[in-house]
């Protein structure tokens, strides 16, 4: 490996050697045991070697990215099932056996058996006793490195897609007589179907991962990565480019959590940070790895499988008590964006259809008509919703929302019917929606609000004598929802309990990710602040769009308060926080380096007090607030959608959007602003930007704060009267009145 890892340091490493190869799909076929609390099954991974790729950029950075010098056609992906059976066709001489979906009881023996475990040495090869050859340009074996902790990686085989009946037709070269060198062309020719092919790529993929295998290959596992080779393939070019990979997730492993659901019963779902998906399956976790998908997921008949997925699964049944579901991605992501979710969910539906809803509910078949290539998008080649006229006038896509039986009627009583009205804002502000479809998912209580990546919700603390007096105002943020995921959300019940206000925003906010964080994603992950500030700073453009009934000037002042909270929010996380966590753009100069394999670190991404932070939604959104008033709304808002259209589906640094927006700014209005003075003053220094605490001292609290304030203040001095009535009931009319106050002014409640 040629990148040092200091185990002293709270830095997230990110091992894959994809400067040398890259995976462009995976096929997952996987069983979920609830009794011993494992998921098991395959993985195939089908390859592109580096020397196919060039590197384009676009800013000073450089990215790699798949050739394509021609206009393409685009198709959006309609529901397809391709099956994939759980007929296993390819042999094994590890001695596992095919395994119950559930009650199976089976303990994990990793380490006692011979096979390879994160968690210890194993006895296969050693990268440091062979010294293989990372790159393509030595002389000893190439070797493969993924992502991959708390994982038992059981056997590892390369795939013989050459067997596959009608697979000949990928062969264009008749002069291939090494059946290696035939097995790899197949693959290349199959990744690199055109988008408009994507059905029978998807169809052929599934065929291709049900392959018998065709020879073992030596791996071993460390700490952070599983490593593979194959004797005497040199380079990434010789290395199989479809491999299997047969493993099993542990019940301790970081990303996924075993629990149960409000009524009692099991249930899992990914975690996501702060390693992402490397306990879930190997993988390469860096961001340039941008690759599609397809999972089939088999369960006991009594649970509902949710996951990142363009089709809206339904089960199909394999025998008595065993449902499998199929789910696929045809637009390229990084392997961090999959989610999964198993449980008893009840999918919750309205008692009566608006017109919104029968709208959503159609589904979205677009005509030969539809598809137009207006103008060349910037990303690799996939179906693309941008590039569609029925998507780009699609305001509301269909959507489903599940929770726990004992959620169901306060989903229909407050989520479900915000749905609609806040995916229209959203289209409205920012135009094609980036995914065909939206689950949103009611998770467990002990969903660890603290720690996950997502949204924030700010509330009020009545024990002061003033919401606008420094020391005598207390805020908090609570975080709502998990890291980006397309297609699905998942939400706290605790969204449920503060009005349509708090549910909205924290919907408007998981909402604003399809574009930023999703479809436009940080190529360094260290930039979080180009998902949580947009996120942020959107969240209340969608939330008073989706408000029809509120006046122009009382959403403004409704966000104008927010700010107020959001600034003192700001002051009081920084003042109790290390300082080298409150830096946006914490690598520098380095921002988006990789080393020669593509290998690097999430500057502090283990640690622990990261998960605690809002520093990134805050400045992130005080500096898009400050930017927007700049501007301007409507000169800014314009731009946004433009800088969309330009970037989606690509992996973007700070300097991309900035230098973008720099260009779009009138010269009167860009005054002493460039790259280097936002770099300095907002990204790159601790404590409160100096152009925001100008701004906050300059400007009056809007009238809407005083009127809070005033409105604490009054109750916290009925709070002090002496009284004779037990200090119970006190407390409780205290309590009940302080949320007629936050209900009256608009504000979220928590309880």
């Amino acid at each position: 490996m040629d990148i040092k890892l200091d185990p002293s340091r709270d830095d997230l490493p990110l091992m894959a050697n994809t400067s040398h190869i890259l995976v462009k799909h995976y096929v997952l076929d996987l069983d979920v045991d609830f009794e011993s609390q494992i998921i098991e099954g395959t993985l195939v991974l089908f390859f592109e070697s580096g020397n196919r790729y060039r590197k384009k950029s676009s800013s000073t950075e450089e990215t790699c990215q798949s050739e394509s010098d021609e206009a393409c056609k685009f198709r959006t992906p309609e529901p397809c099932h391709v099956p994939v059976t759980n007929t296993r066709t390819f042999s094994s001489k590890m001695g596992y056996n095919d395994f119950a979906i559930y009650g199976k009881g089976e303990k994990d023996t990793s380490g006692k058996d011979g096979n390879h475990d994160n968690q210890e040495q194993a006895s296969g090869i050693s990268s440091s006793k062979y010294c293989c050859d990372t790159g393509n340009h030595g002389s000893e074996d190439f070797l493969l490195v993924l992502d991959c902790c708390d994982l038992s990686v059981l056997k590892v085989e390369e795939v013989d897609v050459a067997a596959v009946p009608g697979i000949e037709k990928f062969t264009r070269s008749p002069k291939l007589t090494v059946v290696s060198e035939l097995r790899n062309q197949i693959v290349h020719e199959l990744v690199t179907l055109p988008a408009d092919r994507w059905r029978e790529q998807l169809d052929h993929y599934a065929r291709c991962s049900q392959a018998p295998g065709c020879g073992e290959l030596l791996f071993d596992t460390d700490t952070w990565s599983l490593q593979i080779r194959k004797t005497g393939a040199q380079t990434a070019i010789d290395f199989p480019h479809a491999i299997r990979i047969r493993y099993r997730t542990k019940p301790q492993g970081r990303s996924v959590t075993w629990t149960s659901d409000q009524s009692g019963r099991p249930c899992v779902y990914t975690m996501g940070s702060p390693i992402n998906n490397r306990a879930l399956f190997p993988c390469q976790e860096p961001p340039v790895a941008m690759s599609t998908w397809q999972a089939t997921v088999r369960a006991a008949a009594s649970f509902v499988v949710l996951m990142s997925g363009e089709n809206s699964a339904q089960p199909t049944q394999l025998r008595e008590g065993c449902s499998s579901w199929h789910y696929y991605v045809t637009m390229p992501m990084p392997a961090s964006t999959f989610t999964i979710a198993v449980g008893p969910w009840t999918e919750v539906k309205p008692e009566t259809c608006s017109p919104n809803d029968q709208a959503a509910k159609r589904p979205f078949s677009p005509s030969e008509a539809d598809f137009r290539c207006a103008s060349i998008c910037g990303h690799v080649e996939y179906p693309c919703r941008f590039q569609n006229a029925s998507a780009t006038t699609q305001e509301i896509i269909p959507h489903r929302v599940f929770a726990p039986g004992c959620l169901r009627g306060a989903c229909q009583e407050t989520l479900l019917q915000l749905v609609s009205p806040c995916l229209s804002a959203a289209h409205s502000v920012l135009g094609t929606h980036p995914f065909s479809r939206l689950d949103v998912l009611i998770v467990p209580a002990n969903f660890p609000s603290l720690g996950m990546a997502s949204s924030f919700l700010t509330s009020v603390c009545p024990d002061q004598d003033s919401l606008t007096c420094g020391p005598c105002y207390k805020a908090f943020l609570f975080k709502f929802a998990c890291p980006n995921s397309p297609h699905i959300v998942f939400l706290s019940q605790s969204t449920l309990t503060g009005g349509s206000h708090l549910c909205g925003t924290r919907l408007c906010h998981e909402i604003a990710h399809a574009w930023f964080g999703l479809a436009i994603g940080a190529r360094d992950w260290t930039e979080e602040w180009l998902s949580e500030g947009f996120a942020t700073h959107l969240e209340d453009v969608f939330w008073a769009k989706a408000q029809q009934q509120l006046a122009p000037h009382e959403a403004q002042e409704q966000q104008e308060l927010r700010a107020c909270l959001r600034w003192r929010r700001l002051q009081d996380e920084l003042r109790n926080s290390p300082e080298q966590l409150q830096v946006l753009r914490p690598s520098k100069e380095k921002t988006g380096h990789v080393t020669d394999s593509g290998s690097s670190v999430v500057k502090h991404g283990l640690n622990p007090e990261k998960g605690f932070m809002q520093v990134h939604y805050l400045k992130g959104y005080f500096l898009l607030r400050f930017l927007a008033r700049r501007l301007g709304d409507d000169t800014y808002f314009s731009f946004l959608r433009k800088f969309v259209h330009t970037f989606h589906g690509q992996l973007i640094l700070s300097q991309d959007f900035l230098q973008m927006l720099l260009e779009n700014i009138p010269e009167e209005k860009r005054l002493d602003l460039s790259v280097e003075s936002i770099f300095r003053d907002w990204l790159e220094s601790s404590g409160l930007p100096q152009p925001l605490q100008t701004e906050r001292q300059a400007g009056a609290e809007c009238g809407l704060a005083r009127q809070v304030g005033a409105e604490v203040a009054k109750w916290n001095r009925v709070n002090r009267r002496p009284r004779k009535r037990n200090r119970r009931g006190t407390k409780e009319v205290f309590e009940k009145n302080f949320s007629v106050t936050l209900q009256k002014f608009g504000l979220p409640i928590f309880s």
